[in-house]
């Protein structure tokens, strides 16, 4: 088990996890936190219906990884044709959606670390995580962002797979492709153990 999800009984998985395994992870999930930010959310004590039909952002955000996290609908950079109307119906379906998404991704983030900060891990032989099903989407959901994150960082592109893996270890890129190439291996483990 160590180093990737199984599936346990009952649904959900497992995995071995050392210390500073779950030091990292919790740490790319806290900056993962970060990045996305609290958004353009009503206040609690707002009325339930307002919130409801709160208005997010119609600017795609300027950073490249999170207009990667949250990319527009309709066209996108390379869009050909009428430019204007794509990035009017972009703009309009973002500002019904993004406040969603990025709540979503934030939740799923927090259970990330949540279910870290429950794990007691006893020394070098670290601990299994084990996550229910819910626990399990939720993770699934923030390795994918991690993943898509790290790899806008990289600039990585379909063309870089065998580039990745031969990196001299002087290449000051090399840290974050081992945690890309690493989160990779879980998100693909965790997937297999949500297919029926």
């Amino acid at each position: 088990m160590a180093g990737q999800f199984e599936a346990v009984p009952g649904g959900g998985a497992a995995v071995a996890l050392d210390e500073i395994e779950v030091s990292i992870l919790r740490s790319l999930a806290v900056q993962l936190l970060e990045l996305i930010g609290p958004g353009d959310e009503p206040a609690a004590d707002a009325d339930p219906l307002a919130a409801l039909f709160a208005e997010g952002p119609s600017e795609p955000p300027s950073d490249p990884a999170l207009a990667r996290l949250f990319p527009d609908a309709y066209g996108g950079p390379d869009a050909k044709g009428d430019d204007a109307g794509l990035r009017d119906a972009s703009a309009e379906f973002r500002r019904f959606t993004e406040n969603d998404l990025r709540g979503r991704k934030r939740a799923d983030a927090l259970a990330v670390v949540r279910t870290l900060d429950s794990l007691a891990v006893a020394g070098e032989d670290g601990a299994v995580l084990k996550l229910s099903p819910d626990e399990s989407r939720s993770w699934l959901g923030a390795l994918n962002d991690l993943r898509l994150t790290i790899g806008t960082r990289l600039e990585v592109s379909d063309d870089d797979g065998d580039e990745l893996y031969h990196l001299p270890d002087e290449d000051p890129r090399k840290p974050m492709v081992m945690a890309y190439l690493w989160l990779g291996a879980l998100q693909e483990t965790l997937v297999g153990t949500l297919l029926p």
